[in-house]
């Protein structure tokens, strides 16, 4: 059997469906400071995955990884939602698809 290296932080179900696969994996259990570095390669790599795909499923996994990051860091998600409405009161949202080409100093 050949192992393939992965490094990288997985959902909590996924040992157990490789193993419903017949496969063989090895994990290891972080301390939260150490699995939020993974988180936040996690989160790239979603993104990555979002941009190139285009899929809701994705958009999904970045959600569930900041999920995970406001936990880790005892963040409510409503604190999350409140610092979002606030930026988007002071600074407005993305509503009107604004690409700035230059400005001048």
């Amino acid at each position: 059997m050949i192992m393939t290296e992965h490094n990288k932080a997985i959902r909590d179900k996924i040992p157990e469906i490789i193993k419903q696969s017949g496969n063989d994996c090895n994990v290891k259990i972080l301390s939260d400071s150490e699995f939020l570095k993974k988180l936040e390669d996690k989160l790239s790599e979603e993104v990555s995955e979002y941009q190139e795909s285009k899929s809701l499923e994705e958009l999904a996994d970045i959600l569930e990884v900041i999920h995970r990051i406001l936990e880790i860091n005892k963040i409510p998600k409503e604190k999350l939602d409140e610092i979002r409405i606030m930026k988007k009161d002071e600074r407005g949202g993305f509503k009107n698809n604004l690409f700035l080409i230059d400005s001048s100093t």
